[in-house]
């Protein structure tokens, strides 16, 4: 007994000296209890890491480290959320400036190209609804199979609610207002170039090529396509492709490619009087 009670004082770092009256048997097996399951939990505890207040230091530095780069990203993303706003705001205004100024020229240049006729450019909503039918009237755009998911009233068409688009109205002299697609080719060139030279004076370029934009055109309507080219040639040079004689009699200098016998292509070039350039 004198024994076990000296292991205990020593496992406990307790004064060996038994107290008076000494212990019940009891009270020994449970403080021996006690200690079995304290010695247990600290072996489950492992051995002590010197190293651990130094491991927490730095674990603390790292997490306040990316706190600061969180906040910063916070701040970039702000910042960058603001000049996305700002850019849409301005791409907005300059986009109706610009609209503004072409849908003006539109109808100037239309005035000289459909002489007692009329022509606007329209800003239109995506999902704008069409226009009613008339009797026994088909659209031509009935035969196109629509997408799964993307009627008027599907996902799709909900996303457009802030898309805007541009529509081209012509109604040539003498006639009733046609959809673009019905037009002539010949009146599809010139409502072309109305919408071309509209966007060239709200835009000006120092140079334009136009590849053979007047072929379907007949020789009145190329009268007044020249006239157009002459009122602007002094804003603007015009490089014009073209297989019209009467374009070619209208340029201030030619440029001609043709094909010898040994298959050579040669470039030929004359510049006309101005006299008869002006003419």
């Amino acid at each position: 007994m004198e024994r076990e009670l000296v292991a205990l004082s020593e496992r406990l770092e307790l004064d060996p000296k038994p107290i008076a009256g000494g212990l019940e048997e009891e009270q020994r097996e449970a403080l021996r209890q006690r200690i079995e399951r304290l010695a247990r939990r600290r072996e489950q505890l492992g051995p002590v890491n010197p190293l651990a207040q130094e491991e927490y230091r730095e674990a603390v530095e790292h997490v306040e480290e990316l706190e600061r780069q969180r906040e910063d990203l916070e701040t970039a993303l702000r910042e960058l959320e603001k000049l996305i706003r700002d850019t849409d705001r301005q791409i907005r205004d300059s986009f109706e400036r610009t609209f503004a100024a072409a849908a003006q020229n539109f109808e100037e240049v239309v005035d000289k190209l459909f002489p007692g006729g009329r022509g606007r450019l329209r800003l239109v909503h995506a999902r704008d609804e069409a226009p009613a039918r008339t009797l026994g009237a088909q659209d031509a755009d009935d035969d196109e199979p629509t997408a799964a998911g993307e009627d008027d009233h599907g996902p799709a068409a909900e996303d457009e609610d802030d898309v805007l688009g541009v529509e081209i109205e012509i109604t040539p002299a003498g006639k009733e207002m046609k959809r673009l697609s019905l037009l002539s080719g010949g009146e599809k060139s010139m409502t072309a170039l109305a919408f071309l030279f509209a966007v060239f004076l709200a835009r000006p370029c120092p140079f334009y090529i136009l590849d053979e934009v007047e072929a379907a055109l007949d020789d009145l309507n190329i009268d007044r396509f020249l006239d157009l080219l002459r009122s602007y040639s002094e804003r603007a040079q015009f490089i014009v492709v073209t297989h019209q004689k009467r374009t070619m009699e209208a340029a201030d200098c030619l440029y001609g490619v043709s094909m010898g016998s040994d298959g050579i292509s040669k470039v030929i070039s004359r510049r006309l009087p101005e006299e008869r350039a002006a003419a």
